[in-house]
């Protein structure tokens, strides 16, 4: 008899752009444990049910995770992947984050209408991208948007705003680089500071299963997301929060209502010690926490 196969099963949502980053997932960790097969399971969360809640009004911490972690946590599911930035800054207990896969570009894209450059209408959910944009924009009047990538795009496209903006990171893994009727216009870190792990995908286990699976995982965005997360857990956020953090290999862009816009250079050293290198920076931004 041949040796017997380990099976895991992974939780993901199930929309288009979730089950590519899953399949992505699995690939990357099948590369790595041979002999092990991996099925998935597609679960409803409640922000996917709740498609005409507004994030900013109902919380965003956990509508898109909490039906994967109690998968984990009743034991239907042995891996759950996320979008980094969906995660909640507080993990339930019994839970990790094993790591993450190699990083993606993790900047926003505005979509424009063609013949648009100053938006007067931009449509988005998020607290973070409308305080950042609404600085570039002065005269420009935000609108609520929901829906996967391919309903917002179409939306723009049809009239109901003359913009939107979207993750860059998310268009690539869709292979979406142009509409008709749109253009796609990167916005720079030092114009729009991205969401805590945006451009990640989180692998998420029990406890037990960590050891197995973070040394398989992408070591670099690990220690990145991980600084980030650091700031989430200490100065709060998520998507009913206008508050941003991204760590580029070489230095801390952060946003924060309270002080806008700020950038601090990261030495090789100070990387080693990251709860001091978070405490110094939120220090010298001024916050008391």
């Amino acid at each position: 008899m041949g040796e017997s196969t380990q099976t895991y099963t992974v939780a993901t949502r199930g929309s288009p752009l979730a089950m590519v980053q899953t399949e992505r997932a699995v690939e990357f960790l099948s590369s790595r444990l041979p002999g092990c097969s991996f099925d998935i399971q597609k679960l409803v969360t409640t922000g996917d049910a709740q498609a005409s809640w507004s994030l900013e009004q109902h919380g965003g911490a956990g509508l898109f995770t909490s039906e994967l972690e109690n998968a984990l946590l009743e034991g239907r599911a042995d891996i759950a992947i996320h979008s980094a930035k969906d995660l909640p800054a507080k993990m339930k207990p019994g839970l990790a984050i094993a790591g993450y896969l190699p990083r993606a570009d993790a900047r926003d894209v505005m979509v424009l209408r063609e013949g648009v450059t100053k938006p007067e209408s931009i449509a988005t959910g998020s607290p973070r991208r409308r305080a950042q944009l609404s600085r570039q924009f002065v005269k420009a009047d935000f609108l609520e948007i929901r829906g996967n990538v391919d309903t917002r795009l179409k939306k723009i496209a049809e009239g109901y705003a003359e913009a939107t903006v979207l993750a860059a990171a998310g268009l690539e893994r869709l292979g979406i680089s142009e509409w008709p009727g749109l253009r796609f216009q990167v916005l720079p870190l030092a114009v729009c500071v991205p969401a805590v792990g945006q451009g990640a995908i989180a692998v998420q286990c029990r406890m037990e299963l960590v050891e197995t699976l973070r040394p398989l995982l992408d070591v670099p965005t690990g220690r990145a997301v991980g600084l980030e997360r650091r700031f989430l857990r200490a100065l709060g956020g998520g998507c009913h929060a206008a508050f941003a953090v991204h760590f580029d290999g070489s230095a801390v862009y952060v946003y924060h209502d309270a002080c806008g816009l700020q950038r601090f250079s990261v030495t090789d050293e100070e990387l080693l010690q990251p709860a001091a290198l978070v405490s110094d920076i939120i220090e010298r931004l001024g916050f008391n926490v």
